[in-house]
């Protein structure tokens, strides 16, 4: 039986109760598929690539999931979060080949926000969870069979 795969989930906690969702969505697959995982609370959306390239350092871990949410405002300040954030996970996982799960809702209001978090409709979290488990395991079997 394959070694159980080791996650961190870096989370956003700009809006709490669609942080608090969206968490609690990804920590049900990854306890479901037996994957032991670190949490990390961070500011911002902006902050998750950072975060992730340190923590790449420590070799601890065999995927990230990225979770948060932008809500667009009046300025352009949700543009840059958007666009920078996305590129900055893009950027490492195309690099690095890390397994991302990307889980960072982009929504005009709250009420979009609410339902892509809640566990009862999209539940975006579990998605993103179900998406890092995947390329996770693909990675694994890449590096196998190369090696």
């Amino acid at each position: 039986m394959a070694e159980a795969l080791h996650i961190l989930v870096a989370e956003a906690r700009f809006y709490d109760d669609i942080a608090d969702e969206l968490m609690l969505g990804a920590c049900a697959v990854l306890d479901e598929a037996g994957a032991t995982y670190e949490t990390v609370a961070l500011p911002g959306a902006f902050e998750i690539p950072a975060a992730f390239k340190m923590a790449m350092a420590s070799g601890r871990f065999d995927g990230y999931i990225a979770l948060g949410c932008v809500i667009r405002g009046e300025t352009s300040h949700y543009d840059y979060v958007c666009g920078e954030s996305a590129r900055g996970l893009m950027s490492l996982a195309t690099r690095h080949g890390i397994a991302i799960g990307y889980g960072i809702l982009t929504t005009e209001n709250r009420e979009q926000a609410w339902t892509r978090a809640s566990r009862a409709e999209k539940n975006k979290g579990a998605f993103a969870a179900e998406t890092c488990l995947r390329m996770a395991r693909l990675r694994r079997d890449f590096s196998q069979k190369a090696g």
